[in-house]
């Protein structure tokens, strides 16, 4: 009977202690100002209008010029007008540019060499985020990217340090055949997160405005006809002033991406990925 009594009390006494409330979410940031955003190059973003709507590529030479200046060449040449998204797979990529619409074509001009990885030195305006595994993740323009620690380059030949872009949703990669220094014109667009292409595909660019377009291309290995299309592929600094659109996209380095990077990282806790930060952009 004592034993009851006391099992019973306890009993009381545990109903009786306070519940902890559950973790709030950190709080979202105010508002961006007008510090918080940066007008990118119109010499860099490439305008792809498609049957399903418009997407807005940032070109980054700084982690791969040679294929940014291969895309620039072909928009300037209305080579990719009309040329279908051929091979689309669900939360994985949608893959284009090629004008036998099968994988297997390319442009005239030569294959560009591998530009999986690149060195980063004290001029490449990265921008740092945190620190993972001794490595430095960061953001250069609207690509997230993974750098060796700058402390390492007064011990390299260059000065410089290796670093390479992560695989998010939205980044812009070439596409290649087995043999790594063969892309050429072929390219795709993330739908998601992949981090199995990084160091093994030169990522050029990012979406900054039409990922919603990108997850509405028709998917299919290959895709099946009727084909989405890319129907008309413009750099933004070659339209014409009355049809050029004023873009916009958050700046890494300004205060409102680094407290929505603090918040996003408390949120997501242990599986927090650079991938996770959304980038804003405005297209007016």
């Amino acid at each position: 009977m004592k034993s009851v009594l006391l099992a019973s009390t306890l009993a009381l006494a545990f109903l009786s202690l306070p519940v902890a409330a559950a973790p709030s979410a950190p709080p979202v940031a105010a508002a961006p100002g007008p510090a918080d955003w940066r007008t990118p190059d119109p010499n860099d973003v490439l305008v792809i209008d498609t049957n399903k709507g418009r997407i807005l590529v940032e070109l980054v030479p700084e982690a791969a010029p040679q294929f940014a200046a291969r895309a620039r060449q072909l928009a300037h040449e209305q080579f990719y007008d009309g040329q279908t998204f051929f091979r689309v797979i669900e939360d994985f990529m949608d893959q284009t540019g090629d004008p036998q619409n099968n994988g297997m074509g390319g442009s005239t001009q030569p294959d560009v060499p591998a530009e999986f990885t690149f060195r980063r030195g004290a001029d490449t305006p990265f921008v740092p985020g945190y620190v993972q595994s001794a490595a430095e993740v960061g953001f250069i323009k609207s690509l997230p990217v993974v750098s060796q620690s700058m402390m390492l380059a007064p011990m390299t030949r260059d000065g410089k340090v290796q670093a390479w872009p992560l695989y998010c949703a939205g980044v812009a990669g070439a596409a290649r055949s087995g043999e790594p220094n063969s892309a050429n014109s072929q390219f795709f667009l993330m739908r998601a997160k992949y981090p199995k292409l990084e160091k093994q595909y030169t990522a050029f660019g990012r979406v900054i405005a039409g990922q919603d377009v990108v997850l509405a291309i028709k998917t299919g290995e290959p895709v099946a006809d009727p084909q989405d299309r890319m129907e008309r592929v413009r750099l933004l600094a070659d339209l014409p002033p009355g049809d050029r659109p004023n873009v916009r996209v958050i700046d890494p380095a300004g205060p409102w991406f680094k407290a929505e990077l603090a918040r996003v990282r408390a949120q997501e806790g242990a599986a927090f990925s650079a991938c996770d930060v959304k980038i804003p952009s405005e297209v007016k």
